[in-house]
């Protein structure tokens, strides 16, 4: 599992004030919970760039006035205009403390429905499990290898992982693959053709 480490800056006052303050000094404040206390720290843009913008699951090593913590995002708060963050809540994991977490869905395969000229269209991105740390995964796989035209795959479908439970309803679809309009219509025309 890819971790990120981040050196916080420790900050002395909360609330708007203090938040504003930062966002000023061009850095990010944020909170890190689950420790015994809160701790209130910024960071730089920068320094959180690869566990934000990114499609991938990852830890982060969050280093505050000489502690180490493991943690992983808890929610990032973003502008309405700008779109720039503006607030990072992280959590910080303790082992033997379940947890709530969204995954990404990662496909495992070649579908024969896209051999026969169909498309994949994937329905879900990702997928909220509960677990622990010690049984924590960056992702879920999901085998395709057997998903043929007009069939879809549901979280139901996902390969279980011990440790590992999936919250999301089991009949919500992951994928499917269309029947595409061509084959339709020219599986519609063989039904049509008068026999000889």
């Amino acid at each position: 599992m890819v971790t990120v480490t981040i050196n916080g800056t420790p900050r002395n006052g909360t609330g708007t004030s203090f938040a504003k303050a930062a966002r000023t000094a061009g850095t990010i404040p944020c909170v890190l919970y689950g420790s015994g206390q809160n701790i209130h720290f910024t960071v730089t843009p920068e320094s959180v760039r690869d566990i934000v913008y990114t499609g991938e699951f990852k830890l982060a090593d969050v280093n505050v006035d000489g502690k180490s913590f493991r943690c992983i995002l808890k929610e990032i708060q973003y502008h309405p205009v700008t779109d720039t963050v503006t607030h990072i809540d992280f959590l910080h994991l303790v082992d033997g403390n379940t947890i709530k977490v969204n995954v990404p869905i990662r496909f495992e395969g070649t579908a024969p429905g896209v051999r026969a000229g169909g498309k994949l269209v994937q329905k879900l991105r990702s997928i909220k499990i509960k677990t622990t740390p010690e049984a924590m995964v960056d992702e879920m796989k999901v085998d395709i290898s057997k998903l043929k035209l007009g069939q879809s795959l549901r979280v139901r479908d996902i390969a279980t992982v011990g440790g590992v439970e999936i919250i999301n309803a089991q009949a919500l679809p992951i994928a499917t693959i269309p029947v595409p309009r061509g084959l339709k219509v020219g599986a519609l025309e063989e039904e049509e053709a008068p026999a000889e």
